[in-house]
């Protein structure tokens, strides 16, 4: 069977063009949580010919109500390899590399980010999400962020906008703060949601505080972040599509 009916469905909708142009892209993807994971799906569903999966965790059992390759038999695995399993059963012509670590600005440049790359972030420690956007941004690479996606209930609520324009979001307000500190005053497009974020609820007192999540949140946001990818490739393929 041809690779091309895989994706004959999108042609449909955006022309041979995007898809062609989708297939001979690069994006790296950094965190592979409730967020990452299934925008990696959403990409390589998509015809996306490269994909670079980066996540230094391993999976663990409250990682399966929202983390696209966490089930009961891969705990204790390797996030990264898990997805890479699961995403070359979706497309075997995608070329897919798995990398068990952590970005920071010690390790960047063995990435090998370049101007005609996507750049997914999807990371939770701020620093390194930081790190992430400077070193993206100055690669030339096209961004695309996850803000905050925890102690949030409501997928409707979540937006797309420049990073200086989100409202609304703690984890946003700090990302702004820090680039703020560092000196940068980039642009990039931020997916964030508007909605208060709820309380944790814990049984006794002496638990951790942990974030809860919902994967039909997690998961929508990783939707749109591909969403971003496939309309950018669709835009610069010679027509304009926009999300609703």
């Amino acid at each position: 069977m041809s690779d091309s009916l895989y994706f004959h469905r999108l042609a449909l909708l955006t022309g041979e063009q995007t898809v062609q142009l989708l297939n001979s892209s690069r994006v790296f993807i950094f965190g592979l949580g409730g967020v990452g994971s299934w925008c990696a799906e959403g990409l390589v569903r998509s015809g996306v010919g490269s994909v670079v999966l980066v996540d230094f965790d391993t999976i663990c059992p409250t990682n399966v109500n929202r983390q696209l390759q966490a089930t009961s038999q891969a705990i204790g695995k390797k996030k990264a390899d898990e997805l890479a399993c699961r995403l070359s059963l979706i497309y075997p012509a995608c070329h897919i590399e798995s990398r068990s670590e952590c970005f920071s600005n010690e390790n960047a440049q063995f990435f090998d980010i370049r101007s005609d790359d996507y750049v997914i972030d999807a990371i939770d420690s701020l620093e390194n999400k930081l790190d992430l956007i400077e070193y993206a941004y100055d690669k030339g690479a096209r961004l695309f962020s996850s803000m905050g996606a925890a102690r949030k209930l409501d997928p409707t609520k979540l937006r797309t906008a420049d990073i200086w324009d989100t409202q609304g979001c703690p984890l946003a307000r700090m990302v702004r703060q820090g680039l703020r500190r560092r000196g940068w005053n980039g642009h990039f497009t931020a997916v964030y949601s508007t909605e208060q974020a709820l309380p944790v609820k814990t049984n006794t007192t002496e638990e951790a505080p942990i974030n809860g999540s919902a994967v039909h949140v997690t998961a929508t946001a990783g939707m749109i972040l591909a969403g971003l990818v496939v309309q950018d490739a669709h835009s610069r393929s010679g027509t304009d599509l926009r999300l609703g």
